[in-house]
């Protein structure tokens, strides 16, 4: 297997050296717009573990914009899968060239949704990884697969949601991902800082669009932003926390593939991150539409939503600076195999101390990024397997929960994941 690993930012930064500790692939190029990006990474993997692991990374710059770019460095190398680390705008020029390549894909987050009605008109337009789904046959006829939403949520979320179906459900009424955490983030005077852990571009774009529900009696339908607010219970130490709807993948791929009567996204976003939002839509300033600036070498045009990433701290930067824990998982609800009802949390905890010690990464990339290695590791070995566009649940879950949580000595990675019995 040689991986062409498109992005260095932070998730893409975790994901080589999540890497570097195992031996499924032969050669990961590490590409980035910003050549420096991608050299930072291998020059970290060569500090930490030596020149002969080193050597299986290679540092390239790459314009993800251009489809026809990704594809000639992808034939250059041999690349067999090409792993896409970088926002979702980018998802149509690279999956165009992973393709055009002959190249296995995978991605963390799914082609954009269009602009729809919210609730309770019915959803219109484009849905998240629609433009992707349209192109299956495609990739069918090639012989290859793009595996879609195989990060953390999507990703993850959704090898539990299969584990539940097929192994502690015989009817499911509820999928519900629920996403929470206490983390904090704080300046050189110790004062907590308002620093997104992930990408604030992709945080913009799924929060502020109107959240999709699944019923299996209506199908998809939208509701409005931060809607439905419930408190929910989080284990390791992170407690309760207001969770509210969100535009996410999992509504739109577990009923592809999984039968459930509800399917549902909630986050815990907090009341400040919800007001600087709302306050960002009130200004334009989520727009992705250029706008004419000012600027010391003359008129500009830039998008407002990319001042705002570069006015807020890299994400890949503010590990040293957090503390806490951040928790991803399924909350499903319905009947056991014994038919009686049955609710359960299956979970996964990533602590920023913990992540920051070991990978010199902080927990939320770090947890991102763990998934979709587990996944090119069972496709290397043949232990997954598959054509076409798919998602997670569209394999059997239970290799990768195996994978995950046994030990490092036996050839796993030795990440335990949780199950909550909650009526018990």
């Amino acid at each position: 297997m040689k991986i062409l690993l498109v992005g260095a930012g932070g998730v893409g930064d975790a994901i080589a050296k999540i890497s570097a500790r195992r031996w499924f692939y032969e050669l990961i190029v590490v590409s980035d717009y910003d050549l420096t990006r991608a050299e930072r990474t291998v020059a970290s993997i060569r500090a930490r573990h030596g020149e002969e692991i080193a050597n299986r990374f290679v540092a390239v710059q790459i314009d993800a914009g251009d489809s026809e770019k990704v594809a000639a460095l992808a034939r250059e190398h041999g690349i067999t899968h090409v792993m896409n680390a970088v926002e979702p705008k980018f998802v149509p020029s690279i999956f165009a060239g992973a393709l055009a390549a002959g190249a296995d894909y995978l991605d963390m987050a799914m082609s954009l949704s269009e602009p729809h009605p919210t609730h309770p008109h019915s959803l219109t337009g484009v849905k998240l990884g629609d433009d992707q789904f349209a192109q299956a046959g495609d990739w069918e006829t090639a012989g290859r697969l793009a595996l879609v939403g195989m990060g953390v949520e999507p990703g993850l979320s959704d090898v539990f949601a299969r584990y539940a179906a097929d192994h502690l459900f015989s009817e499911i009424d509820e999928l519900g991902t629920r996403d929470g955490a206490n983390l904090v983030v704080r300046d050189e005077n110790g004062d907590e800082i308002f620093a997104p852990s992930f990408s604030i571009w992709t945080t913009i774009e799924e929060c502020l669009n109107p959240p999709v529900i699944f019923e299996k009696d209506k199908g998809w339908f939208t509701t409005e932003p931060f809607s439905e607010p419930e408190m929910f219970d989080f284990p390791g130490g992170i407690g309760a926390v207001e969770c509210v709807n969100v535009e996410h993948e999992e509504v739109l791929l577990m009923p592809r593939w999984l039968d459930a009567k509800r399917v549902t996204f909630k986050y815990g976003l907090g009341n400040e991150f919800i007001g600087v939002l709302k306050t960002l839509h009130l200004l334009g300033l989520d727009s992705v539409s250029p706008v004419r600036v000012r600027s010391a070498a003359g008129p500009v045009e830039v998008a407002p939503r990319d001042v705002v990433a570069a006015a807020l701290p890299d994400p890949a930067t503010i590990g040293p600076r957090m503390t806490g824990t951040t928790c991803a998982g399924v909350w499903v609800t319905g009947a056991g195999i014994d038919g009686k009802p049955r609710e359960v949390y299956l979970y996964h905890l990533a602590d920023n101390e913990w992540t920051m010690a070991e990978y010199d990464a902080q927990c939320v990339v770090w947890q991102t990024a763990l998934n979709p290695v587990i996944a090119l590791e069972l496709l290397a070995t043949q232990v997954w397997t598959g054509i076409g566009v798919l998602g997670p649940e569209a394999f059997d879950a239970k290799p990768f929960l195996d994978l995950m949580k046994r030990a490092v000595a036996d050839g796993g990675y030795g990440q335990d994941w949780g199950l909550q019995d909650r009526l018990a």
